[in-house]
C-alpha cells in the first residue's frame, strides 16, 4: 500500500527500539514524527538518519506522562505536518531500581506508571479523537494505533513488579481501545517484544546472554529494534487486515509453551 504524505508519530522514537519503528516507518514511506526527553540537539543523529529515508521528519521535546505536554506534542505535529496517520506508543522506562516487590518504592512505581501506561492511554484517547475528526474528510485511509508491549505482561518479574503491571495494563488497554475505535475504522494493535538490545537492556547483558546460551530461547540470539521495528511496519502499512486487537509477539520463542 502507497504511504505517499502519511504522517506516525513514534514516542520514545529517538533511540532503541523506538528508532528502529522510525526507520522501517521511514523506509515505507512515512513522514515521521518522533518524541522524547532530551533535548533536540541530542537527537540530531537519529533525525540525520530519518532525512536519509524521509522528508520532513520533525523531533518534539515532549514527555508523555504530562498531559500539558501531550497536548503540546500534538499540537506540533498538527501545526508542521497537517495529520496523523499512525500512533506508536513506544516511549517507556525501566524501574529507577530493580526491587523485590516485597521493598519496592511507590514514588518510582508512580513514575513508572505514568510514563508507560497512563500517558499512552491518554495519548491515545487524545489522538482517537482527532483521527475520528480527520475521517470526515477523509474515510479512505488507513489509520492504527499500535502499543508496544512486553512480555513482561505476562512473564512475572519479582524485582520490576511496577514494569510488569503496566505492561500488562498496555495489553488491556489494547483490547479496550480495539473494541472502542473499530466502527471508526482504527486498527488498535500491540507488537510485544521479548529480549531485544537496546539501552534499557544494557545493564543486564552478560545475564541474558547467559541465559539465551542456555537455552531460554528458540532463536538463540537477541531481539533488535530492527526486528520490533519491521512488526509496527506490517500494522502501519495495513498489511495485516482484519485483525484489530492483534498481538504480534517478538520474542524469539520466549513465550511458546514447550516440554
Amino acid at each position: 500500500m502507497p504511504n505517499e504524505n502519511r504522517v506516525a508519530l513514534v514516542t520514545g522514537g529517538s533511540r532503541g527500539i523506538g528508532l528502529g519503528i522510525a526507520l522501517q516507518l521511514a523506509e515505507a514511506g512515512f513522514t515521521l514524527a518522533i518524541c522524547g526527553r532530551r533535548a533536540p540537539e541530542q537527537v540530531r543523529p537519529a533525525l540525520d538518519a530519518l532525512a536519509e529515508r524521509s522528508s520532513g521528519s520533525i523531533y518534539v521535546q515532549a514527555d508523555v506522562s504530562n498531559g500539558a505536554e501531550r497536548a503540546r506534542l500534538l499540537l506540533a505535529v498538527e501545526e508542521q505536518l497537517g495529520r496523523l496517520d499512525v500512533l506508536v506508543n513506544n516511549a517507556g522506562i525501566a524501574p529507577r531500581v530493580r526491587a523485590d516487590i516485597l521493598e519496592a518504592q511507590e514514588d518510582s512505581f508512580d513514575a513508572l506508571i505514568a510514563t508507560n501506561l497512563k500517558g499512552p492511554y491518554f495519548l491515545t484517547q487524545a489522538v482517537a479523537a482527532w483521527m475520528i475528526r480527520q475521517r470526515a474528510h477523509d474515510a479512505a485511509a488507513h489509520r492504527a494505533i499500535i502499543n508496544i508491549g512486553s512480555v513482561s505482561a505476562t512473564v512475572a518479574s519479582v524485582n520490576r513488579g511496577d514494569y510488569c503491571i503496566s505492561k500488562a495494563g498496555i495489553a488491556m488497554a489494547t483490547r479496550l481501545w480495539a473494541a472502542r475505535l473499530a466502527e471508526y475504522g482504527i486498527g488498535v494493535y500491540e507488537v510485544r517484544p521479548g529480549i531485544i538490545a537496546s539501552d534499557m537492556t544494557a545493564g543486564v547483558r552478560a545475564r541474558y546472554d547467559a541465559l539465551i546460551e542456555g537455552g531460554l530461547l528458540l532463536e538463540k540470539r537477541w531481539g533488535t529494534p530492527d526486528d520490533v521495528g519491521r512488526a509496527v511496519r506490517v500494522l502501519a502499512c495495513g498489511e495485516l487486515p482484519y485483525a484489530t486487537g492483534a498481538v504480534l509477539v517478538v520474542d524469539g520463542g520466549l513465550t511458546l509453551e514447550r516440554l
